[in-house]
């Protein structure tokens, strides 16, 4: 038999349990409802590929179309590539110049293969005369503050000279502060977490006959 005493005390115990199995209940839907990632989930920069180093042609040469053609290889599982790369939910390629159409016609056949849109409106360099041009910054500002972004994979196609500076834009503080001006074949990787802390990943592509294997 309960002691007059311990029966007082039963009511008070239950209700304590009750309030205890909300709080967890309601703190574990609200963990579920908060958004697990703000940052993207990822975000490949890639340089645009071969030209023919004629100032006047402002096109990628033969090599380049080739590896344009071939760049969906990157995303697809194969023998030579057990982990392939996440395929992007979103295309951007620097704006044309008066030098350089190249970036966007890397990225054109990728972009028709996935079915997905090619966003040039940013410049690699942005022209001094025009105030409204948008450059790194901007882009940087456009993927992390634009929620559609986050937990998403993003691919960028550059130019070589300034791509260590968009690296370090989008908070790889650790790029390398030179690309090659040989070198068409690597995939900067940038992964983040929750709180936006980046990873930095040098890959090679592995496309073409002559391509570095790591």
């Amino acid at each position: 038999m309960f002691s007059h005493r311990a029966t007082r005390l039963i009511p008070l115990l239950l209700s304590v349990l009750a309030i205890g199995l909300w709080q967890g209940s309601s703190g574990e839907l609200a963990q579920a409802q908060a958004p697990s990632q703000k940052y993207p989930k990822l975000i490949l920069i890639i340089r645009h590929a071969e030209k023919l180093g004629v100032k006047e042609d402002v096109h990628l040469s033969d090599a380049g179309k080739e590896r344009a053609k071939q760049l969906p290889l990157l995303f697809v599982k194969s023998e030579k590539r057990p982990d392939p790369l996440p395929i992007p939910d979103f295309i951007f390629a620097a704006h044309d110049s008066k030098n350089s159409q190249r970036p966007r016609e890397t990225v054109i056949h990728l972009a028709k293969h996935f079915k997905l849109p090619i966003d040039d409106n940013y410049h690699s360099t942005a022209p001094a005369k025009d105030p409204k041009a948008k450059g790194a910054a901007e882009l940087r500002d456009e993927l992390f503050k634009d929620p559609k972004y986050a937990g998403k994979t993003i691919l960028i196609s550059w130019r070589h000279g300034v791509l260590p500076e968009l690296a370090r834009t989008l908070k790889a503080t650790n790029a390398p502060a030179k690309w090659g001006d040989e070198v068409y074949d690597r995939v900067w990787r940038i992964t983040y977490d929750a709180s936006g802390k980046a990873e930095f990943v040098d890959l090679p592509q592995r496309l073409m006959p002559g391509d570095a294997v790591k």
